[in-house]
């Protein structure tokens, strides 16, 4: 199926506990679809939703109005009300998410690190480290720092394995969260390259990006998120 992301009138309203549980609407009737092989882009403000789009697509926050379709294979799933379990099959099969902050077990290496989503997908183990070692290669993350956890590492030298982690595997949709954040022009390129790859894969992508020069070379289209503004 072509289309593979599509929401429609979703809206999200934060209940604040510690301040007497007061709502605070964040955004209201948003409505757009991302088809495969489209890198569509989430436009605005800091505080407009964007993050909050991206994060109830991937299920860690519920939307209170509206559907939320992923195309799985040959099924629609609606995220907005599946169960906790689907939600977590659609993660491991159809929609990869790459975050610009690094969560990785202590101790564990890099480059087991990135070569793990690729394994869970079936590719054997020897397979899936080879095509790590490719991309922390590409990325230009120094090969003495394979074997050592990345809590260790740098800012930027985290943002590229997570990059990796989150480019390696064969998903079908890709969240991108500040991708090229913390890189610099060189590693920005890469970025770059690995995404107009996985357009012609076929891979559906929706992410935020503030690197203008970046957002201007992957975007086919920029959504913006103020016209969904919910009232507060």
């Amino acid at each position: 199926m072509k289309t593979k992301i599509c929401l429609s009138n979703v809206g999200k309203t934060f209940r604040m506990h510690l301040r007497g549980g007061i709502e605070l609407p964040v955004v209201d009737n948003v409505s757009f679809a991302v088809s495969a092989g489209e890198c569509v882009i989430l436009g605005g403000p800091s505080g407009s939703g964007k993050s909050s789009v991206l994060k109830m697509i991937y299920g860690n926050y519920r939307c209170q109005t509206g559907q939320i379709l992923i195309t799985d294979g040959s099924e629609i799933i609606n995220v907005a009300d599946a169960a906790p379990r689907r939600i977590i099959r659609l993660r491991d099969s159809t929609i990869g998410y790459v975050s610009q902050f690094l969560r990785a077990i202590p101790r564990v290496p890099a480059l087991k690190l990135v070569a793990d989503p690729l394994i869970a997908q079936g590719t054997s183990e020897e397979e899936a480290l080879e095509q790590a070692r490719e991309l922390l290669t590409r990325l230009n993350v120094p090969e003495r720092l394979w074997q050592l956890p990345p809590a260790t590492f740098s800012g930027g030298e985290q943002q590229r394995v997570n990059i990796a982690r989150g480019f390696i595997a064969h998903y079908p949709i890709l969240l991108l969260d500040e991708p090229t954040a913390s890189l610099d022009a060189k590693n920005r390129q890469v970025v770059v390259e690995l995404v107009e790859e996985k357009k012609r894969k076929g891979v559906a992508m929706l992410g935020i990006l503030h690197d203008h020069e970046a957002r201007d070379q992957i975007a086919d289209r920029i959504i913006d998120v103020t016209q969904f503004k919910a009232a507060a």
